[in-house]
């Protein structure tokens, strides 16, 4: 095997092997809820793809934008709709889409893209319209949504491809913008529309390389700024990296960021971006491997804009590995890494291809890329048209930063197997304790959504709950922190799920394991509740989020045990249902602890015992043992006491009596006692129960007799038809012979068709008649011994006339 080939396997066996270990301990939810019963879905027939979404909280509705609709839901239950409003294509943009080779069901359609509040009762609304994006205006007034009907381009403000990942943000009357303005989407731009001036990034390669924008928000850093800083709109998106120097393209993650002030370049720059500059998002995996992939950003913002927090999801960009990350980057690294961290440049090599490196030049003044603030106003610079040449041709050539902006804890969050996250927004909670803590909510893309929390540094997912039925992925999430509320789009149902339900934990254990800072146990009315509640009090309350303290809650009542029987040489099954995800079972035998080897089997469900023997009865005890931080927290969750089934109950007694004789038969076939006595024959009652009427050859009438008889020559009447046929087959050549076989065969199968006629009512032996002693005679068919009897007088059965019938002449025969 060459050196290649064996490196790559190796390289892949560590990374499996890393994969593996960040299984162990990251990623695994607490509880898993599949469908649960406190959901709201909406859905319409024909309407697909409900993935953008406006929330109302002023108006009471969800704007819901969908393929060809818009829909105004009531925002405490989507799955009343107030209004609705429809926009196709026409048949002739249809056609006009079709002929430049899309499909027409599919991609020539109006996919609504944007939804922005222009004031109270307007909502700035585009879609693609076929590949011809366009925008309106909507409004929302007495329970009505009406379109105005007063179009404008699209271009530039809304993607033309339906599924082009794009972004937008509505600052004042400035729309921002994040997409491709040409039809093969090869084209893309920055771009902000405004009455007065509109700006646009540079198609340069430097500027956007192929990117991929996933979102867009304002931080107000004017607000009690030192330095008269302006307010900064920052953007997230992927593109291939310009500064790697690789065989093949490679993704990076970025950010970027413009000033809201922003005016353009006198000469240098004219309507184009004075202030953009980016910098690349380091969220790595452990192990070595190519830059995560942004997904989705959300800003979770702080009335101190400097404690602003920006949460992203990241995931591979290629199939080798399947673990998702979360990373957390601080607004002030960000801001510092633009304000006064080093530029990248680039240098001409004997190659062909460029080389960026750091920049150790000089830095021009004012900074390039920098807002107008005090520094540059006091140089006389104002506004952007006022800065010198060089420093908008530096920032037009260098708009890179040299260095990478670090996560706040300088590695992910959260590591997550299986699955790709896809969409993630942040709630921020007070507990008990007063400390606030910062709940993220994160879709998947088999249709879940994970809740999780870190808690002095360690990550901890309280649940994952399943909201889509068809697991399609998560298209869109939305947060109303005041309604207590969560809204998931997917391609064919939106969803909303409260944030929280605290009813889910039964008792208090449960609900303090639970960890969910919305959660905490009330000691007065003994159920799970609310923190937000107004019943709840610190004082009646229990709730434990970082260290998972129990010793506060009532003990439970010990499990009684469970009689389980074994069977020598089969297989033993022992369930056991741990308490949540991250449990291990630990099992007992006889306050013995059991370890998984060629006899015992423990996995997730419960025990295997293989081979079970009488060796194996006893107590088996099955604990659920969960770590939280440095405390471990311990519940039984089965006992069984496996043991032999009980010996079967003695053998019920018939008695037959005759005079002289009395025969006593026991069901188990191995004893037979004959004593000689003078009573008449008996039954004792259990014996009747036993062994109903129709078995008695005494309880058939003459005429059961004669029909069965009946019945036996019409079976043998037909036998010997059908041997007929056989006989005239052969006839040729071996017809005497055959012709004695047949009448032999004739005759045993009347003998055996007698038989059965005989004892009919008992098939499961062959029927035995035994020669009585001192004029009795006893049948016996293994089930009951019977005396013959005509009329209810005891006589002897004429043994010639059934000779014919293959009885037993002597006992010793048996």
């Amino acid at each position: 095997m060459s050196l290649l080939p064996t490196l790559s396997i190796v390289c892949r066996f560590i990374i499996c092997v890393c994969c593996g270990a960040l299984n162990d301990h990251y990623g695994v939810p607490r509880n898993t809820i599949l469908h649960p019963n406190d959901l709201k879905v909406f859905r319409e027939d024909n309407i697909f793809n409900y993935t953008t979404m406006l929330l109302r909280d002023d108006l009471g509705v969800v704007l819901l934008g969908a393929r060809e609709a818009i829909f105004a839901l009531d925002i405490n239950n989507i799955s009343t709709r107030k209004s609705g409003v429809y926009w196709p294509v026409t048949e002739e943009k249809q056609r006009e889409c079709t002929y430049k080779g899309k499909q027409a069901e599919v991609e020539c359609r109006n996919y609504i893209r944007t939804l922005h509040i222009i004031n109270d009762t307007t909502v700035y609304v585009c879609g693609t319209y076929a590949f011809s994006p366009i925008c309106d205006y909507l409004t929302f007034a007495n329970g009505q949504l009406l379109r105005t009907g007063k179009q404008e381009e699209g271009k530039g403000k809304c993607p033309f491809d339906p599924f082009q990942r794009y972004s937008s943000l509505m600052v004042g009357n400035d729309l921002y913008s994040a997409t491709s303005i040409n039809f093969l989407g090869s084209e893309p731009v920055i771009l902000r529309s405004s009455g007065l001036v509109a700006l646009r990034s540079d198609f340069k390669k430097i500027w956007l390389n192929e990117p991929n924008f996933v979102f867009m928000d304002i931080v107000s850093e004017s607000l009690d700024s030192p330095d008269g800083d302006d307010d900064k709109v920052y953007l997230f998106f992927s593109e291939n990296a310009v500064e790697y120097d690789f065989y093949t393209k490679v993704k990076v993650s970025r950010v970027a960021r413009v000033c809201k002030g922003d005016m353009g370049g006198q000469r240098t720059l004219q309507r184009k971006w004075t202030s953009f500059l980016k910098a690349r998002l380091d969220c790595s995996l452990p192990e070595p491997s190519l830059p995560l992939i942004v997904q989705d950003v959300f800003l979770m913002k702080h009335k101190d804009w400097r404690k602003s927090v920006f949460y992203g999801i990241f995931t591979p960009q290629s199939g080798l590995s399947q673990v998702s990350a979360v990373c957390a980057f601080s607004i002030s690294d960000i801001r510092n890494i633009f304000n006064g961290g080093k530029f990248k440049t680039r240098v001409a090599v004997e190659s062909s291809q460029d080389k960026w490196v750091m920049y150790t030049g000089e830095v021009p003044v004012p900074r390039p890329g920098a807002c107008i603030n005090d520094v540059a106003r006091k140089m006389g610079v104002n506004e952007s048209r006022q800065l010198p040449d060089k420093t908008l041709q530096f920032v037009r050539d260098r708009p890179l930063m040299d260095d990478a902006i670090s996560p706040v804890t300088g590695r992910p969050l959260l590591l997550k197997t299986g699955p790709l996250l896809t969409r993630i927004v942040v709630d921020c909670v007070t507990a008990l304790n007063q400390q606030k803590y910062h709940v993220m909510f994160i879709g998947t893309e088999n249709g879940f959504i994970q809740k999780a929390v870190n808690y002095a540094g360690e990550m901890f997912i309280i649940e994952e709950i399943q909201v889509v039925e068809s697991r399609e992925p998560i298209g869109i999430l939305r947060l109303s922190s005041s309604k207590g509320h969560l809204y998931a789009g997917s391609d064919s149902s939106v969803i909303q799920m409260p944030v929280s339900n605290c009813s889910r934990y039964k008792n208090c254990v449960d609900c303090v394991l639970s960890r969910d800072p919305y959660c905490a146990w009330d000691t007065t009315s003994e159920q799970c509740s609310s923190v937000q509640s107004l019943s709840i009090s610190p004082k009646n309350t229990v709730q434990s989020l970082e260290e998972g303290d129990v010793s506060e809650c009532p003990a439970q009542d010990p499990l009684e045990a469970v009689d389980f029987h074994l069977v020598p040489g089969n297989n033993l099954q022992l369930p056991c249902r741990l308490h949540s995800n991250l449990a291990q079972a630990h099992w007992k035998f006889s306050d013995q602890t059991l370890e998984a080897n060629n006899k015992y089997y423990i996995y997730s469900e419960g025990l295997l015992i293989l081979n079970a023997s009488t060796s194996d009865g006893g107590l088996y005890t099955c604990d659920s043992v969960e770590q939280i931080g440095s405390r471990t927290f311990s519940r039984t969750m089965a006992l069984y006491n496996v043991q032999l089934p009980p010996a079967p109950p003695a053998p019920p007694v018939v008695v037959i009596s005759t005079p002289g004789t009395t025969v006593a038969k026991y069901s188990d076939h191995t004893h037979t006692h004959t004593h000689t006595h003078t009573q008449t024959r008996t039954l004792t009652t259990k014996a009747k129960e036993l062994m109903p009427s129709p078995l008695f050859p005494e309880n058939l009438t003459a005429n059961s007799k004669v029909s069965s008889l009946k019945v036996s020559v019409a079976l043998l009447s037909l036998l010997c038809l059908c041997l007929l046929g056989v006989i005239f087959w052969f006839w040729g050549r071996k017809h005497l012979k055959c012709l004695k076989f047949v009448q032999t065969f004739g005759e045993r199968e009347g003998r055996k068709q007698s038989a059965e006629y005989i004892h009919g009512q008992n098939r499961t032996s062959e029927t035995k008649l035994l020669e009585p002693k001192s004029g009795a005679v006893i049948a016996n068919n293994n089930h009951s011994h019977v005396d013959f009897r005509v009329n209810g007088d005891n006589h002897l059965v004429n043994i010639s006339a059934l000779e014919g019938l293959g009885y037993i002449h002597d006992e010793s025969e048996i």
